[in-house]
């Protein structure tokens, strides 16, 4: 069987990573970030934007060969070791003040923040003509998404999801092997990740009072979310469970599963999406997300392939296990289960890893098909090259921001447990039901519009 065709994004991909892998392109500051005097060097000047956690891993990744000239968090408890690593790099709290002080002196920006202020962050740095590392999921709304795309092509920056896993082999590998038909006609996938992202525990807990820690800026951690007081359920680290700050399992793990088959199978906006949610009331305990949900996603025939289904399981919620796995094999927890007219494939989480064909005696008979995905090194790297090279990456936001709009439509779907919505991607409205449409663009604080 031919590769198919019909897959944009694989065309997009192929043509970026061929000139990403390509010999670095010397350009000079005055071209990368507007400034008025050229770099004395090929070093890149970056800025990180919430360096504690996972920004300090991000910051340490990018830092080899790279100058770190700003670091900006407003805990500087959480950030304290960060700081201590890179003692020249000047320190903020606001990001905004970060800009005003030493625009002219950053290239890049690294955004490593809590979901609700990733967007706010990136378009600051985009509008100044800063190219953008963004953590994964790529925004806290669909609005903020599609807002982010566009100031991304409008000021013609570089630009990476954080979904590290899109640069691995085992990514490639998946799409190599859907395409070369090795399970036929996908029609079916469950996807999913056993962690539990959840403040329903803590709710009672909120009415408690407590004092803001005096190492942490409580206004500016909030940013864009409306106003409440400060609880220590929320940070650091936990408040991926709460609706007003984060997007819980399905917004912290799609853009790692559901990647491979989001770009294998060029799966595009969805028609419709419900979800199913056990043990939760959405009007008495919505602040929090719950520890389980199903959430099943139609989408539509495409090219030459037909109609897919994909289930998505979080939490408490397990996805099935195949009929074809060998009785030895443990269930997949974190991952997919891939299943087309042929036969099925499965892999784990973060770029497909461990993918195989089930059972193994198929995936010991296979024959693997060419490699015709240029492999790249690493994911912040081919961000780095990409911006010394003038080239694009795999993971940018015309790619992650479709990519993360399927957990943002997952998310409002577990406010309206059993409803079916039906989804229009080019007007960005639900058709059939209006009461899920005032989540597309949730308010925010006066002062952090975008």
């Amino acid at each position: 069987m031919k590769t198919r065709t019909y897959f944009p994004n694989r065309r997009h991909f192929l043509k970026t990573a061929a000139s990403a892998t390509g010999a670095f392109m010397i350009v000079p500051r005055h071209v990368i970030a507007g400034g008025a005097n050229p770099a004395p060097s090929e070093r890149i000047n970056i800025a990180g934007i919430g360096v504690g956690g996972m920004g300090a891993g991000d910051i340490a990744t990018v830092a080899p060969e790279h100058n770190i000239v700003a670091l900006c968090d407003v805990d500087v408890r959480h950030s304290a070791d960060t700081y201590k690593k890179f003692p020249k790099a000047r320190q903020f709290r606001d990001f905004r003040k970060m800009f005003d002080a030493m625009e002219k002196e950053i290239d890049a920006v690294v955004v490593s923040t809590p979901d609700h202020t990733h967007a706010v962050a990136a378009i600051a740095a985009m509008r100044r003509g800063k190219h953008v590392y963004c953590q994964k999921p790529l925004a806290h709304s669909v609005y903020e998404v599609r807002a982010m795309m566009k100031a991304a092509k409008e000021h013609k920056v570089v630009t990476q999801l954080g979904n590290q896993g899109h640069s691995y082999d085992t990514i490639r590998d998946f799409c190599e092997w859907i395409w070369s038909g090795a399970i036929g006609k996908v029609h079916t996938i469950h996807a999913g990740c056993e962690a539990v992202n959840s403040g329903m525990d803590q709710l009672a807990a909120l009415k408690e009072v407590h004092s803001v820690p005096s190492t942490l800026d409580w206004d500016l951690w909030l940013g864009p979310a409306l106003d409440r007081p400060y609880h220590p359920a929320y940070l650091p680290g936990s408040w991926r469970g709460w609706v007003p700050f984060g997007n819980g399992t399905v917004g912290d793990w799609t853009c790692h599963v559901v990647d491979p088959v989001f770009w294998a199978l060029d799966l595009g906006a969805p028609t419709s999406v419900v979800a199913k949610v056990p043990n939760y009331n959405p009007k008495t305990q919505g602040d929090a997300f719950p520890k389980g949900e199903v959430i099943t996603y139609q989408f539509p025939a495409k090219g030459d392939r037909g109609p897919v289904t994909m289930h998505w399981y979080s939490g408490t919620e397990r996805i099935p296990r195949p009929p074809e796995m060998d009785p030895d094999d443990k269930e997949v927890r974190t991952g997919a289960v891939v299943i087309g007219d042929k036969g099925t494939i499965m892999y784990g989480s973060h770029g497909a890893g461990g993918v195989r064909l089930l059972p193994h005696a198929r995936m010991e008979a296979f024959q693997r098909p060419p490699k015709t995905i240029p492999r790249v090194k690493e994911h912040h790297w081919e961000w780095l090259q990409a911006i010394r090279g003038g080239g694009k990456t795999g993971s940018d936001f015309s790619y992650g921001g479709p990519l993360t709009e399927l957990a943002l439509l997952g998310v409002i779907a577990i406010k309206f447990p059993g409803q079916r919505l039906d989804w229009d991607s080019e007007s960005a409205r639900f058709k059939n039901f209006s009461d899920a449409n005032a989540w597309i663009q949730p308010p925010s604080r006066s002062g952090w519009s975008l």
